[in-house]
């Protein structure tokens, strides 16, 4: 296995100048970084991660825990997270939670005996977050993607409420004063959704209707399918629906066009993500927009942030989601 020395011998330079050049370090120069990296491939070189950790005291891999594997939007952002943390020479080690508590204790406790340098969480639960706190409280660097009003963590996410307020407000200027919602996220903590739409009602003067609000049960397009049924076949069904997610939204377009239900034109729908099937829907589905690439750009600068100083104050980066409007959503 070729060596930094073999490399510095082959180069005609020193063994630090290789390993500055190698970590693309400014202080060598250009020529001679071209060089290097061409004797490091020549030579089939690869780094030694295990001894460079007792000298740097780091593993140069960060955790990130999701909750869910086929999410759309979370495997976006945990694509772009990788590709973020990567160009800083981190490694990325993914997990899921599935949606259960102990799961995320275990995955938890793996990344920490693995020593990773810092931990990305979408939480299980926005309220029930002991075992991260814990993980923090440890001394190692712990960042929420979700949950904006946590308290004593790093957080970097959007502001769900915001988002939901303006799909609602969109779905009242076009004339709907009936809007329906599917909300998949209080079972998880996470009321600010519902918030939303409550605000944005009450902001225009509509009561709000207990009966037109659903929980699915799941965050899948079969719990949006059945809780479409449930919404349409009310006495008094809605006009619109706002979907707390697009896969949910999906779900309820598929009972529409199986019943014989025209959207836009007899109920509107409107989703939540942006994800990229969004915009093939059937008809292409309005939704709020989730802005992935901001989001793994925030969280990997402050990652690297925390990993590199210690700083005592916590942070909050709240990013605001703007509307994108398709054919699935129109007036009365």
């Amino acid at each position: 296995m070729a060596t930094l020395k073999d490399i510095a011998e082959r180069t005609g330079v020193s063994v630090n100048t290789v390993s500055l050049a190698l970590r693309g370090s400014p202080r060598v120069g250009q020529s001679t970084r071209e060089r290097i990296l061409e004797s490091a491939r020549a030579l089939d070189y690869t780094p030694n991660h295990a001894a460079q950790s007792l000298v740097t005291r780091r593993n140069m891999t960060v955790g990130l825990l999701l909750t869910d594997m086929t999410s759309p939007v979370l495997t976006q952002v945990a694509q772009k997270l990788e590709i973020e943390l990567k160009a800083k020479g981190y490694v990325t080690l993914l997990a899921a939670s599935n949606g259960d508590g102990e799961e995320e204790e275990r995955a938890l406790a793996t990344f920490r005996s693995r020593q990773v340098d810092g931990v990305l969480v979408y939480p299980n639960h926005r309220r029930h977050l002991d075992g991260i706190r814990r993980l923090a409280a440890s001394g190692m660097p712990v960042i929420l993607l979700a949950g904006k009003e946590v308290e004593g963590l790093d957080v970097v996410t959007i502001d769900e409420q915001h988002g939901s307020a303006l799909a609602a407000r969109h779905l009242i200027d076009l004339g709907h004063r009936r809007i329906g919602l599917i909300d998949s996220e209080r079972a998880t903590g996470n009321a600010e959704k519902i918030d939303g739409y409550r605000q944005a009602l009450a902001e225009a003067g509509i009561e709000v209707d207990p009966a037109l609000i659903v929980g699915p049960g799941g965050h899948g397009i079969s719990q949006g399918y059945a809780a479409m049924a449930h919404l349409l076949t009310l006495p008094d069904p809605p006009t619109a629906v706002l979907a707390s997610t697009d896969r949910i939204a999906m779900g309820g377009l598929r009972w529409c066009q199986e019943n014989g239900i025209d959207v836009p034109t007899d109920v509107s729908v409107f989703g939540y993500d942006n994800v990229e099937y969004a915009e093939a829907a059937a008809p292409p589905l309005s939704s709020v927009n989730y802005p992935a690439e901001q989001i793994a750009q925030a969280a990997a600068e402050l990652m690297l942030d925390r990993i590199n100083t210690s700083a005592d104050a916590t942070k909050r980066i709240v990013l605001k989601p703007d509307l994108v409007i398709r054919s699935s959503t129109a007036g009365r």
